[in-house]
């Protein structure tokens, strides 16, 4: 063991700044979900003048691009300049500002541009935010680092219940207190966090300097691992409601939001307990494997379930795992990149893993659903999963 292993293995991070590095990251999801989700097809309505569906996809897609061209540009800045919380100040006041002011909106072409700029601006935030994580937890930590993200999903989806309670707020309020929510999530962690210096993580550990070939192809099995199980995920959150009514006739909306709300919360606690038990155990890619493989199962059950019960059951099982699955490889990404010095820039290229199922999942959808049903869609998205559980055992034996 070399001195930064060795001094890797005596320190800790200090619970105060996780939890409140997990509270700014879940300010980090209150920030896009429910914009993106409810507020954006709202506004919308009110400046496309009948044309909501094109002007939702070309926003949709103007708004990913920009996301994911910025999350690198700014990931690679932090870096350069070796300072991640002035950008996460920046991005936060302008990102609320830009939010509040697409009230301002008044036809589609601006909407979509102020997209694009908020989107840049979020992104300023974001980059160096997931990449401070890699510079202040240690290793033996990250697994309850991935627990502890797990609430990030959960605490959007709460967000967009919140604002939009019936009477609450009008629409322009609405972005007002999404504004001050984010505001109020990630301001502590920048005031009273204070972590503790860990300069043995901006070092590259010894397997790196001596075998770049071997770490170069756990980066690539875990950036094709994740991407595999996200396209599967963004199909299922898109299209789960209309299966289900295929399934069975006057399904509605609120009884799917409602299975989306409880495998979220309950994906929470398994995280925790899944992301301690890598700590303890060292087997910090195990996890993933098992989450990978139910998630495939879970995408079997769902092709072949006959009743709504089974199908529900099958969506379940696949949904728990995935909620696992991506908080743990959040955190775990941290552990495999292979240079400090470029931490920000790597995670950027990691988060196109988000965004990039959102350009995939649409085309696989209209070439199976029509001609061969669900059914054929979820095989396919089963074998992605598997084939993603298949790239994580190769990481163990790397």
């Amino acid at each position: 063991m070399d001195s930064a292993e060795a001094t890797s293995g005596a320190e800790r991070q200090s619970l105060r700044f996780l939890l409140l590095y997990a509270l700014a990251a879940a300010g980090g999801a209150v920030a896009y979900v429910p914009f993106l989700t409810i507020l954006l097809p709202v506004r919308v309505q009110t400046v496309s003048a009948g044309d909501e569906i094109s002007t939702l996809a070309y926003a949709a897609f103007a708004g990913a691009i920009a996301a994911s061209l910025a999350n690198i540009g700014f990931g690679w800045l932090s870096d350069r300049t070796q300072r991640r919380t002035p950008w996460i100040i920046g991005g936060l006041i302008l990102s609320g500002s830009l939010l509040v002011g697409m009230r301002e909106a008044e036809d589609s072409v601006s909407l979509i541009g102020l997209i694009v700029v908020w989107q840049i601006a979020l992104n300023m935030m974001l980059a160096p935010l997931a990449a401070w994580a890699g510079d202040c937890v240690p290793d033996r930590q990250k697994g309850l680092l991935g627990g502890l993200l797990s609430f990030s999903p959960a605490l959007g989806a709460l967000s967009g219940a919140l604002v939009t309670w019936p009477g609450f707020a009008g629409p322009d309020t609405r972005l007002v207190l999404v504004a001050l929510m984010v505001f109020a999530m990630v301001v502590p962690v920048l005031v009273l966090g204070r972590p503790r210096a860990m300069p043995q993580l901006m070092v590259a550990d010894r397997e790196v300097r001596e075998r770049p070939r071997r770490t170069s192809r756990k980066v690539a099995n875990m950036w094709l691992a994740r991407l595999l199980v996200q396209i599967a995920e963004a199909a299922l959150f898109a299209y789960l409601l209309y299966w289900l009514q295929s399934i069975e006739d006057g399904f509605g909306d609120n009884d799917t939001a409602t299975i989306f709300a409880a495998v979220l919360a309950l994906s929470v606690p398994l995280a925790m307990l899944a992301g301690r038990w890598s700590d303890r155990s060292n087997r910090p890619i195990r996890p993933l494997v098992i989450c990978a493989c139910l998630g495939s199962l879970g995408l079997l059950i769902m092709a072949f379930s006959v009743d709504l019960v089974t199908g529900i059951a099958g969506y379940a099982v696949f949904g728990l795992a995935m909620g696992v699955f991506l908080s743990l490889h959040s955190s775990q990404t941290l552990r495999i990149l292979p240079r400090p010095q470029t931490r920000g820039r790597d995670l950027g290229f990691f988060n196109l893993t988000n965004t990039v199922p959102s350009l995939v999942m649409p085309w696989l959808t209209l070439a199976l659903v029509p001609l061969f049903g669900f059914d054929a869609l979820f095989l396919l998205l089963a074998a992605l999963a598997m084939v993603s559980c298949a790239l994580l055992v190769a990481i163990e034996h790397i």
